[in-house]
């Protein structure tokens, strides 16, 4: 079996929700032994409670029989897999010094905490680095690490609404979609992290030395919005929400189809690919039409051009749409939901859906390797971990205790598999 890039190295990850763990999960996918350490007081709120509601209990992805339905949700097993999992309590003395000790056998510790946190627990990076000068600190705290906002609590959506992204989501003329349907700043900032540490990584195999990074998931965010900002920097003008449109291409849009709530997207960015759509849907009159003969024309009648082609897109399955304007060279895709994803032909046809059987949840396919490397593909070696599953080989065999030690040490509920039944509030 090929060797992964990034086997060899170690990430210890305290990160919890999506940020943090999705950056630590494409580490994990390209190789690296990621130890994933959760609190029995403490567990990833993605887990969900230890007892949920049956209305909670419908979001599992099979009917949950196990006593331990924290180990079956279907979030937080996607972004932990490819991990081990062992519970450590950092409040306690003893689990700061076994913390300390798995530091030094690391590369990489990764936590998206407020930044007071790992100050207050005494495992800040200036603690660290003096274990391990070698480590590499990723702190990716929602506001940054100073200014008057660095303690301030903030999730995806808040930081959707904060980075300007939720003023520009929406229609024309209404007001702005503050929920987007899915928290931009999360999956962003895990690929920021992933990427900042693999640099860390080269800076360190040049100089020898760790390094502490900070990413600030807001600041990350509004690059995304950078057009927007630049706008008012040059021309004094703050732009607004368009809904599918595009700030120069006509057509540009979302357009029902035959069936319910089914739609197709088509984008025409040229006076040529204008004329091939035309001709394609068998409507070369639209080409000579004075309404829609270039671009800005096009532009200037959006409305009534969305009438023509919507009239046309309703006749025809948005599979179909896509097939009859691509052979005709126009950019053109259907809008699919999740069900169409898992069955997608193009998709199954490239592997990129894997079943992975996990010990309480069962079998389901997941989202694999969107990179694919030609001498290391991967895939996904193993599901995520439940609660505490790996202590025995993190404690035991890396950290040299004994089976008396670790007895005691659970009997202290410094480590273990069952969680306290009323989790505390975070460590945020």
């Amino acid at each position: 079996m090929a060797i992964l890039p990034l086997e060899g190295i170690r990430v210890i990850d305290l990160s919890m929700w999506f940020a943090g763990p999705m950056a630590t999960r494409l580490l994990g996918d390209m190789g690296a032994e990621v130890i994933k350490i959760e609190s029995l007081k403490h567990m990833d709120p993605w887990r969900g409670p230890v007892n949920p509601s049956p209305k909670l209990r419908e979001r599992f992805p099979v009917p949950i029989e196990t006593d331990r339905p924290y180990n079956c949700m279907a979030g937080f097993n996607l972004q932990n897999r490819n991990k081990l999992g062992i519970t450590l309590d950092l409040a306690a003395s003893q689990g700061k010094e076994l913390f300390k000790r798995l530091v030094k056998l690391s590369d990489i510790v990764l936590e998206n905490y407020t930044p007071r946190v790992m100050g207050k627990l005494g495992l800040d990076y200036d603690i660290l680095k003096q274990i391990n000068p070698r480590i590499i600190m990723m702190s990716m705290p929602a506001l940054g690490r100073t200014g008057p906002e660095k303690d301030f609590l903030a999730f995806g959506q808040t930081l959707d609404c904060m980075s300007g992204m939720a003023f520009r989501t929406g229609y024309e003329g209404e007001e702005p979609m503050l929920q987007s349907g899915l928290s931009y700043g999360d999956p962003l900032s895990g690929m920021n992290a992933a990427f900042a540490c693999l640099a860390a990584l080269h800076h360190r195999r040049k100089c020898g030395q760790g390094m502490h990074i900070e990413l600030s998931q807001l600041e990350g965010l509004i690059a995304f919005n950078a057009d927007a900002i630049m706008d008012y920097t040059m021309n004094s003008r703050i732009q607004e929400r368009m809904g599918n449109r595009h700030p120069t291409m006509a057509p540009h849009g979302c357009y029902r189809c035959k069936g319910e709530d089914q739609w197709v997207t088509i984008a025409i960015p040229s006076d040529e690919t204008w004329e091939r759509l035309c001709e394609a849907v068998g409507r070369t009159s639209w080409a000579e039409d004075s309404r829609f003969f270039d671009m800005l024309s096009r532009y200037q009648n959006q409305k009534e051009l969305d009438r023509l082609i919507e009239e046309w897109t309703i006749k025809h399955d948005h599979y179909e749409i896509m097939h009859i304007l691509q052979k005709a060279d126009v950019p053109a895709g259907p809008v699919l939901d999740a069900k169409e994803l898992l069955e997608d032909p193009h998709l199954n046809e490239r592997g990129f859906f894997e079943t992975v059987t996990h010990p309480e949840a069962g079998s389901h396919p997941y989202i694999g390797m969107y990179a694919k490397l030609s001498k290391t593909p991967g895939h996904i070696r193993k599901p995520a971990p439940c609660l505490g599953e790996d202590n025995q080989y993190v404690f035991g065999e890396l950290l040299g205790l004994s089976k008396e030690e670790m007895d005691q040490l659970e009997k202290e509920g410094i480590i273990g598999k069952d969680p306290v039944e009323e989790q505390q509030g975070g460590m945020f």
